[in-house]
Order: C-alpha cells, then structure tokens, then sequence
C-alpha cells in the first residue's frame, strides 16, 4: 500500500461530504411504508374490478362459441354435456366443427372456478355465468355474479 492510499483511508471526510445518518434513513424508509400504506388499497380494489371485466369478456366468448355450435349442431349443449361440448365433441356428431375455443383455460373464470352453464336457462336460451371471487350466488365487490343476461 502507498503511504497516499494510506492517507486517503484515514482522513476524515471533508466538510459536505458526510454520509446519511441511520436516522435519516428510518425516516425515508418509514415514509416509503406510509406511502406504500396509502396506494396499496386503491391497487387490490382495481384488481378485483379488472378479474370482474376479464370474466365479462370471457363469457362473451364463450357465448359467442356457445352460438357457433348451435349454429353447426342445431342445438344448444345440453346440461350433461355442458361447456366441455365446446371443446370435445359430443358422442359421433358429423356436424360438430370444433373446437369452439382455443384453451381449455376459457372455460374457468378468473377465480379459478368452472363457469356455470345451464340449458334452457332462466333469463334466455341458456344461461352462462360466474358466480365472482366467493363462488356464492350473489354478491358485491369482485363477489358479484358475472352473467351473460
């Protein structure tokens, strides 16, 4: 070692060149945390709202395949066969053009939950819907039920 890196090591630091105190540094660290405290809600209530309107475009499409293969069979898939119908044919129908969707993925809603087909439905031809983050009939928030009514 040099006798000048020497001298570099133990000087003390010139006036304006002092560090940060730890204490400064809990303050900062302790508003980031306030910060963070404040926004985070405002991000978990737009997540919920963005899986509701993600399963909204979701039963759109599969009302639109839904159409498509009664279009092809002249019927709607029955109760048994659900939504699987739209992704397998349903016994040896040479008039099933499937599949009616890309992924299988389409047929579970953001929640991870099985969208819910009923034929004839109480609101139309069938019904399709989701019943949000609780799985439950009803609700508010990303609960509520998502439908194709």
């Amino acid at each position: 070692m040099t006798l000048r890196s020497e001298k570099a090591m133990t000087q003390r630091p010139r006036e304006g060149q002092s560090g940060f105190t730890l204490v400064e540094v809990l303050v900062v660290l302790v508003i980031i945390g306030l910060l963070g405290l404040l926004v985070a809600p405002n991000l978990v209530g737009r997540l919920g709202k963005a899986k509701g309107e993600a399963a909204q475009a979701q039963i759109n499409t599969l009302v639109s395949a839904v159409d498509l293969f009664y279009v092809d069979m002249g019927r709607y898939p029955n109760n048994d066969e659900g939504l699987e119908a739209l992704m397998t044919a349903p016994g040896s129908d040479a008039n099933w053009r499937g599949p009616y969707l890309r992924k299988r993925q389409a047929l579970i809603d953001p929640w991870g939950n099985p969208y819910r087909y009923k034929v004839p439905g109480a609101h139309g031809a069938y019904d399709l819907f989701s019943y949000g983050s609780d799985n439950k009939e009803g609700g508010e928030g990303d609960a509520h039920d998502v439908t194709n009514w």
